[in-house]
């Protein structure tokens, strides 16, 4: 049992090496490899090598999937280039599996050695990510060690070898079960290798060798449609595209295995080398003859998943790509892209609430359907968000981290008091056949215009961080504020002259005065971090200066 436990545990440490790898190569190198894909699109062959370049940096054909997958849901990649450059990173996969086998035990305890001291002494830089990476690689070699280590003493017990005998004979159940090695372990490398090493005991033949592996890659074309199941109809079409290639593969190859099996046991090559090179050779000569029919292909993945309309009215994010959490940059970019569409609903708000202050009461009824696509997008926004790894953001990321879900708390809370303003409006004025004063209602669109201006510079303040652009918006705030209470004052006055109309809306136009205030606070907050952040540092530059003069 102790020893079963062990080759789990060096499964999960594989398993974990490729995590770490990827994500230590996204978060340091993730937006160029982004935008090699992204302009590698227009030719086949370039497109075909950057699939291949891409998944050998990241040690995984399902991260590759995952960005190529993300760029055609959002429309920036045809399906058929997106299809190429999937079959390049089943290539890459089969490449990285032969150099991993590779004798690199001495290099395993240097990289992970070097990997550490760089990562805990240079944690949030290039430098600390690049360790990372190098932590992970020894992990993976470390991992293939203790894998053959701890199946050897098992694969040679009789109950294995008698469980393992099962799989002798049909093709059929021995691809499915390699199909269920690369989902329950995540990756078909992993498959492939922990195949490799059953060649290698003995316990398993060359021929239920070959079927494992022909499995593992249908299994990794399987895994790609799980996880994009939740993308959108053309994002669904990449891993459907790709899986059936690879179910094309199987089908022509499954009925010739024992005959190539047979064929390669003549060449005198150990079994676990004859495993890894059929699947490199299986691979690249599968996805070098599907390269031409990616075209029709698309076609078919179009017709198979057609594009339903959205039965959903509301809003939904946009620029929310998953597959770019594990490049924080990126990530919060997209996330402040999306904030700013909050910025523009909030916007369209305003405008609206200022018609039903002039009598279009039907435009309430759009107002609370804004409220609630400001909110959609703010849960969306703080669950993308929670998503990314705080402990390795840098000092720069954090602060912008918090700047965005600060912007976005404040918008969702504004889109709630224009929606109540907006209610208030439409039951207490309207409603009940009452008016504002003339004057009133001049005062009231005067402060409108000027909080319509501040959203405006604020959003433009987060956008840019622009120190001048945030002492314009403080100045506004402060403006704001005194012709508020102006107002205040002068309606009051109104009062005091016992006007009619001022009288019947006094309390509805206090509670705007007063709503509207709390606006302004909302949308000017976010020039006091960027002023904030000049003052800490003004304070840095001084206190270095000291130390210099000392």
């Amino acid at each position: 049992m102790l020893t079963l436990l062990h080759l789990l545990s060096a499964i999960s440490l594989l398993v974990w090496g490729t995590h770490i790898v990827r994500t230590g190569i996204m978060r340091v190198f993730g937006a160029n490899l982004r935008r090699v894909l992204s302009n590698s699109v227009e030719k086949k062959p370039l497109a075909f090598v950057a699939g291949i370049g891409v998944t050998a940096l990241v040690q995984s054909s399902n991260a590759t999937a995952l960005l190529v997958t993300s760029f055609v849901s959002q429309g920036l990649v045809a399906l058929a280039p997106a299809l190429v450059i999937i079959l390049g990173a089943d290539v890459g996969t089969a490449v990285m599996a032969r150099i991993l086998t590779f004798d690199l035990s001495w290099l395993s305890p240097l990289l992970i050695f070097v990997g550490v001291a760089f990562f805990l002494s240079r944690k949030q830089t290039r430098a600390g990510q690049v360790g990372r990476v190098c932590i992970g690689l020894g992990l993976i070699l470390l991992a293939l060690e203790l894998i053959v280590a701890a199946a050897t003493p098992i694969m040679q017990a009789s109950g294995v070898k008698v469980l393992f005998s099962s799989l002798t004979g049909d093709v059929m159940l021995d691809a499915l079960t390699g199909a269920i090695f690369a989902i329950i372990s995540y990756s078909s490398l992993a498959a492939v290798l922990l195949t490799a090493t059953l060649a290698a005991t003995g316990v398993i033949s060359l021929k239920v060798s070959l079927c494992l592996v022909i499995g593992a890659n249908l299994g990794s074309g399987l895994l790609a449609m799980i996880n994009a199941s939740k993308m959108n109809a053309a994002g669904r079409r990449v891993a459907l595209g790709s899986t059936l290639f690879k179910l094309i593969g199987c089908v022509i190859v499954l009925p010739f295995v024992g005959l190539l099996s047979t064929q390669l046991a003549r060449l005198g090559i150990p079994d676990e080398e004859l495993v890894i090179y059929f699947h490199m050779f299986y691979n690249l000569i599968r996805c070098l003859a599907m390269v031409p029919l990616t075209a029709p292909m698309a076609k078919i993945c179009q017709m198979m998943i057609a594009d339903v309309p959205e039965d959903d009215p509301r809003l939904r994010p946009r620029h929310l790509d998953v597959s770019a959490i594990d490049t924080p940059t990126l990530a919060l970019a997209n996330a402040a892209r999306e904030t700013l569409r909050m910025g523009d609903v909030v916007e369209h708000m305003l405008i609206l609430n200022r018609e039903v202050m002039h009598g279009k009461l039907a435009q309430d009824r759009e107002v609370r359907r804004l409220d609630d696509d400001v909110d959609v997008l703010y849960t969306a926004i703080k669950l993308y968000l929670a998503q990314i790894n705080k402990e390795g953001l840098g000092e720069d990321d954090s602060r912008r981290w918090a700047e965005i879900i600060e912007m976005a708390l404040n918008l969702e809370q504004a889109g709630d008091i224009i929606e109540r303003m907006t209610g208030d409006i439409t039951a207490k004025s309207h409603a009940t056949r009452r008016a504002f004063s003339p004057e009133g209602l001049v005062e009231l669109e005067a402060l409108h215009e000027k909080l319509l201006d501040n959203l405006r510079l604020s959003l433009g303040v987060f956008l840019s961080n622009d120190l001048t652009s945030a002492r314009r918006l403080r100045r506004s705030k402060h403006r704001f504020r005194i012709l508020d209470r102006r107002y205040a004052h002068a309606h009051v006055d109104r009062l005091h002259q016992h006007n009619v109309q001022s009288i019947e809306t006094s309390s509805l136009h206090l509670g705007l005065l007063g709503d509207m205030k709390r606006l302004n606070s909302l949308f000017c907050a976010v020039a006091y971090n960027v002023l904030d952040q000049d003052e800490q540092d003004d304070e840095q530059r001084e206190n270095s200066d000291d130390m210099k003069r000392v």
